[in-house]
């Protein structure tokens, strides 16, 4: 279980260190916990006169102070060296995390480079039986993020137990099950904002509890999906898991494009655009707004409302034109306002040419005057006609 590391360069060595493991997990308050530092060098170069000293922090210490200094010496290119401290967890020590630094000095009386890192304290072992397992899919709020955004990852905890106790090898133990941690830990780009759960709670045989966990993604996140690490610590060591928790990071979000040329005939007309969601999953709230220099749009903002993941909606948008100028073409902003989960956005979708077009008015008196000629002639005609058939 690789922790976290620190590195420094030297001679065209590479020099890392890090936690490889500590045993017990959870360590145990008012006991002894063996903690597993390595020392690697990845890089060509040779290292020598390597230093590594263990700065534990209170509820920790040292077994003897005597041990805190380790004396690594020569590590060739791509090798490591493995030491093994041995720490005592205070007897007034607390349920949580604790810290020690781990102090590398690559060369002899050069200077410590340090670096923290940590463990969980947790309480004695219980003789419980039943195992904790997450019940269903995690329920992730929203689905799928967008770069930027912030939301939830709920987990429901289950006793997998179904009888109240078990005989193991002639001797009863009750199936309750405890979750003495529970912690989510993020990873490049990815931020969990909540801190673990401790806790001494009992679950009975078919119980279970919800545990929620804030997370933000970075702005300058990809696409892709990224893997959060979800551990519990339960009733004893054989009974603590691990599992790896998939988040989805995806960037598009909606597609605006206009279902009919863009165009103004003599300064005003009706625009029409069909706005679809290409994003995974639902997007609320979602509202269209144009903008061009010297026209104002009715409605100025299209509140669409609701989306599903492939929906196509169909919007109306009447412009019209304050100036003069009624042929001139005008850059269109298009802009989309949309919610994913509780993460308000607010992007420009495109940016195009809106044509102004003059269209002249036809000569309608004199078409009236020439349809009401014709009429009169017609009725002349028929009048006379008629009286040729009397005589």
């Amino acid at each position: 279980m690789l922790l976290s590391s620190v590195a420094c360069a030297v001679s065209g060595s590479a020099l890392s260190v890090s936690v490889l493991k500590y045993e017990p997990v959870p360590a145990e308050i008012g006991k002894y916990v063996d903690v597993w530092v390595k020392v690697e060098n990845s890089g060509p170069g040779k290292s020598e006169d390597i230093s590594i000293k263990m700065v534990p922090e209170y509820p920790l210490s040292l077994d003897s102070e005597a041990n805190a200094l380790e004396i690594i010496g020569i590590l060739g290119p791509k090798s490591a060296a493995v030491h093994k401290y041995r720490l005592f967890v205070d007897e007034n020590a607390k349920q949580g995390v604790a810290y020690f630094d781990v102090q590398l000095q690559k060369e002899k009386d050069g200077a410590w480079v340090e670096e923290t890192f940590e463990i969980t304290i947790g309480s004695a072992t219980f003789n419980s039986k039943g195992n904790v397992q997450i019940e269903g899919a995690p329920v992730k709020e929203p689905e799928v993020f967008i770069p930027g955004d912030s939301g939830t990852i709920t987990f429901t905890l289950k006793n997998s137990a179904t009888a109240y106790s078990v005989n193991i090898n002639g001797e009863d133990f009750d199936t309750n099950a405890r979750i003495q941690s529970a912690t989510l830990q993020g990873t490049d780009g990815i931020t969990v904002a909540t801190d673990p759960y401790y806790g001494n709670g009992i679950l009975g045989p078919g119980e279970s509890m919800a545990l929620t966990y804030n997370i933000i993604v970075d702005n300058n996140m990809s696409d892709g999906t990224y893997y959060l690490d979800f551990s519990t610590i339960g009733s004893s060591h054989s009974y603590n898991n691990n599992w790896r928790i998939p988040i989805k990071v995806d960037s598009s979000s909606l597609h605006i494009v206009p279902s009919k040329p863009l165009k103004l005939e003599n300064g005003k007309g009706t625009l029409e655009f069909d706005v679809a969601n290409i994003h995974p999953n639902s997007l609320s709230s979602v509202s269209v707004r144009l903008e061009a220099d010297g026209l104002s749009f009715s409605p100025s903002e299209y509140f669409v409302g609701s989306m599903d993941p492939d929906e196509l909606f169909t919007i109306q948008i009447y412009g019209e034109t304050s100036s003069l100028d009624k042929t001139s073409p005008r850059e269109l902003k298009i802009t989309a306002i949309y919610r994913n989960g509780l993460n308000e956005h607010e992007e420009v979708i495109g940016v195009k040419e809106l044509k102004l077009e003059s269209i002249k008015g036809s000569n309608t008196s004199g078409s009236l005057v020439l349809l009401l000629l014709v009429a009169i002639l017609a009725g002349a005609g028929y009048m006379i006609h008629k009286r040729r058939k009397q005589k």
